[in-house]
């Protein structure tokens, strides 16, 4: 589903995690990463456990120059994914919120 079609949702009224969530997705791939931070911050007001959404916020802030809130995304999505036991989406997001941390050369 295209960004018109899932937008003309929400115009209706259609409000979900899900289609949130894909909004969000989908703008953070055309790296229009505020309209991304929006719709995932939806996505988590529906679910604040939903690990994937988590790891798209954190990928759309930092894309927006938004560090220290990225941290904060990936650190309570890796506490999200721990606690539903998604061990593979918790190691994904240490490593992101590494490399974040890490110094430049």
């Amino acid at each position: 589903m295209d960004i018109k079609s899932m937008e003309n949702m929400l115009a209706r009224g259609q409000d979900s995690l899900l289609l949130r969530f894909g909004l969000g997705g989908e703008y953070l791939r055309g790296e229009d990463y505020e309209r991304a931070i929006i719709h995932l911050r939806a996505a988590l007001a529906f679910n604040p456990r939903h690990t994937a959404a988590w790891k798209l916020l954190g990928a759309a802030l930092t894309g927006s120059g938004q560090i220290a809130a990225a941290q904060t995304a990936y650190e309570e999505g890796i506490k999200a994914a721990e606690a539903a036991g998604h061990i593979q989406a918790a190691k994904e997001m240490r490593v992101f919120l590494k490399r974040l941390t890490k110094p430049a050369p």
